[in-house]
């Protein structure tokens, strides 16, 4: 996402200056009016080379976590809140996080909450951690909160490792295939094709197919990784475009095998990140637009903002979830009764420790199913050149017979 610079004025009158992470230039001023801060300007920040501080970069969830867990056992233990960050500062090993924190302990001091100071700094603490901790300023219960936070990015982590954790064995698979395809073309097949060469024989069709791609490679080795940079470009570049993340996003849930290990990762990560924050105490309107956020697929996205109109509007957040025909009935089933009883975040911790085993087998099965697959197309394709070659060597043994 683009990176705006805001200057902005608090409702006390403070002139306060910025950077946040958001689509676009409406979505920043949406954002600071939504923490009442009166817009001076917003202007997109200059290019420049930045640590991140996403989970998993500068940043890693493993950390945010242990930072979570033990300021929850310093605030319970009644120790006061600068003191706390303070000390979580000094004894934090990541220094990016040591970094910020510091700058948190700064904003404290100054006379903002613990929300504000954590908002100023997006890309280390996102919406959902921001909103949890204000939700927690305000009820007394922070400590509590941050348990809660802790566990949530603890089990959000578990799933995306999951996920990606099942990409990497068919990717290790493909580049073998890759390595070893390109090294028999390049350096193994010209060395039958001087062979076949200098006897004047015939070659079968598989034969002259190989050969040909041989050729090829050795001679437009240049314009195959042209052609291939350039879709990888296009395709990233639509991405970023709606239509074109909706279009890339609804094809990956409608992937067989794949897109199942997605839509379940998906509902476990909605319902969980929604039935956290309704039990912490943010409104459920405010909780349905930072999981939309959070989603990470359009088609979602979409499904939960619609979801969210239809609260506005009175109705239940169940009937736009099921027009959205992403989500299985049984979610939209166990949503609508813990709407009508009113334990909608019981429910929805319910639904993601169910879809968290489900993401489990999902995942062993996509294994289970890619392994063998694998093995096949690595065995045909150099299994069939390997072939290919050795057919014409077979003539010549038959015509000296």
């Amino acid at each position: 996402m683009p990176v705006f610079q805001y200057t902005a004025r608090t409702l006390k009158g403070d002139l306060q200056q910025g950077e946040v992470d958001l689509p676009s230039r409406d979505d920043v001023i949406a954002h600071l009016r939504k923490n009442r801060m009166v817009v001076v300007q917003v202007r997109p920040a200059p290019k420049q080379l930045k640590i991140s501080f996403k989970f998993g970069g500068g940043v890693k969830t493993r950390d945010v976590v242990v930072f979570t867990r033990q300021f929850a056992t310093m605030i319970n233990a009644g120790l006061p809140l600068v003191q706390a960050l303070t000390i979580l500062a000094e004894q934090t090993e990541n220094k990016v996080l040591a970094d910020v924190t510091r700058q948190v302990v700064y904003d404290v001091e100054s006379g903002h909450t613990l929300a504000d100071s954590l908002r100023k700094h997006p890309k280390a603490y996102s919406d959902l951690y921001v909103n949890m901790v204000a939700a927690g300023e305000a009820g007394g219960i922070l400590d509590t909160i941050l348990l809660r936070l802790a566990q949530f990015l603890e089990k959000n982590d578990a799933i995306i490792r999951k996920v990606k954790g099942a990409m990497i064995y068919p990717a290790v698979i493909m580049s073998v295939a890759a390595i070893a395809v390109t090294v028999l073309l390049i350096f193994v097949i010209p060395t039958f094709q001087a062979m076949f060469a200098s006897v004047n024989l015939e070659l079968p069709l598989p034969t002259r197919i190989v050969i040909g791609a041989s050729n090829v490679l050795k001679h437009y080795w240049w314009a195959i990784i042209g052609v291939a940079a350039f879709t990888v470009v296009s395709i990233n570049r639509y991405y970023k475009t709606p239509p074109g993340r909706l279009q890339i996003d609804k094809l990956l849930l409608n992937l067989p095998v794949l897109g199942d290990v997605i839509r379940k990762s998906a509902v476990s990560r909605f319902t969980r990140t929604l039935g956290t924050l309704i039990s912490s105490g943010v409104s459920i309107l405010d909780g349905l637009e930072i999981t939309a956020r959070t989603a990470g697929n359009q088609v979602i996205h979409n499904a939960v903002m619609e979801s969210r109109a239809s609260i506005a509007g009175g109705e239940t957040i169940a009937a736009p979830l099921q027009k959205s025909k992403v989500f299985p009935p049984m979610v939209i089933s166990m949503i609508a009764v813990g709407e009508q009883t009113g334990g909608l975040d019981e429910m929805l911790s319910k639904i993601a420790d169910f879809y968290d085993e489900e993401v489990d087998a999902a995942v062993s099965a996509l294994l289970s199913l890619m392994e063998p697959i694998m093995i096949v197309v690595l065995g045909v394709i150099v299994g069939g050149m390997v072939v290919a070659m050795y057919l014409p060597i077979f003539d010549m043994v038959n015509a000296v017979q």
